[in-house]
This record gives structure tokens, sequence and C-alpha cells, in this order.
């Protein structure tokens, strides 16, 4: 059985909501176990909660050696400027010891995020993960435009070629839209397909 990990790190909920939508897709495809975690907070409890984080969150924490275990990894983050969230790259950054080891050369890779803004840094943001991910030898699998929603035009959404995505908006009123969450399964479940064919 392909095994496909969906790793996020979410302050408000919205990219947990994307993790859950990629998760779904990637569970969808027979003979294939997806399973959904998340990186450890950095921020101290009381400033978390002077911002209104989402400190409760279902997912289990990630342990960064338990990422070779998986065949296909996709993460997940919001964007900081133009970036990945200082959570998610503080993990990344723990995975020296497999990339020593070469333990993620062929395995998939992808990327999600959430930005407060239409161009707010989504495809920096997606491509800067995936930078990581190529140091790490691994394949990289995006949103290709088979999904049709990367080419929607009647309406506000996230949606790239590089990787799924969502608008937040600046005081994070806007939560995943019908079409970005639809992306977000699409990623998942061609990511879990290819991932069946490969190590299934």
């Amino acid at each position: 059985m392909a095994r496909v990990l969906v790793l996020y790190y979410s302050s408000w909920g919205h990219v947990e909501a994307m993790a859950n939508a990629v998760a779904e897709g990637a569970a969808s495809v027979d003979g294939v176990k997806a399973v959904v975690k998340r990186v450890p907070e950095l921020v101290p409890a009381d400033t978390a909660a002077a911002f209104f984080y989402k400190t409760e969150q279902a997912a289990a924490i990630a342990d960064p050696n338990e990422l070779a275990d998986y065949d296909a990894i996709i993460i997940g983050t919001p964007t900081r400027f133009g970036n990945m969230a200082a959570q998610m790259r503080n993990f990344l950054d723990q995975t020296g010891g497999l990339w020593a080891k070469g333990a993620l050369i062929g395995k998939l890779g992808g990327a999600f995020v959430a930005t407060a803004s239409q161009h707010g840094g989504q495809e920096t943001t997606l491509t800067s993960i995936h930078t990581t991910l190529l140091h790490h030898g691994m394949i990289i699998v995006g949103l290709p435009y088979s999904f049709a929603g990367n080419s929607i035009m009647t309406e506000i959404s996230g949606g790239t070629p590089y990787g799924a995505s969502t608008l937040a908006a600046g005081d994070g009123s806007r939560q995943p839209s019908t079409n970005e969450l639809d992306g977000a399964r699409f990623q998942g479940r061609h990511t879990a397909e290819i991932a069946k064919k490969l190590f299934g």
C-alpha cells in the first residue's frame, strides 16, 4: 500500500482545512493510505492567544525522521512574506539527517499554501517548498491544468500549477472556497494515483 503524508502548519485553520481536503483526495484512491500530521507551533502561548491562533487541531505532531516512512509528502503552509512560515522552515531544517542518508530520494513531493491576498506570494511560497524537496531528491507533483478550477475566471480563487492554494483575507475572515478545496482534493488524488503506480 502506498503511503501519503499530508504535513502542514496552520495558524488560523485555513491550511488545516486544505490539508484535510488534500488527504481526502489521496485517501479516495484504492491502495493508498493518507495520514495528516502537523508541525509544532513555535509562537509562545500568550502570543498565540493574543492573535487568536487556532491551537486546537486534531492532527498529531510529526517527527522529522518519520518522513522517510512515506512514499509521498504533500506540504502545506501559510505564506510569510512570500515564503513558507517559520514553523515549517524550522521543521524542514531538522531533516538534514535524512538528506545525508538520501532517505527521500525518489519519493514524491508537493505543496499547497494560503495567503492573505490574491497576489500575496502564493507561487513563490510553493516554489520555496519545491526547492527544499528537490534538494532531498524528490519528484515534484503539482496541480495540473486537468483540474479545470485552475482556469476559473468567474470568481476570485487560489489554485496554481505549482500547487493548490487559498486566500484567507487580511483578517482571516475568508475560508477556503469550494473551488479551492476541490483543487486540494484533486492534488491529493493526483499525487496518490502516481504514488500507487510507483510504490503500490
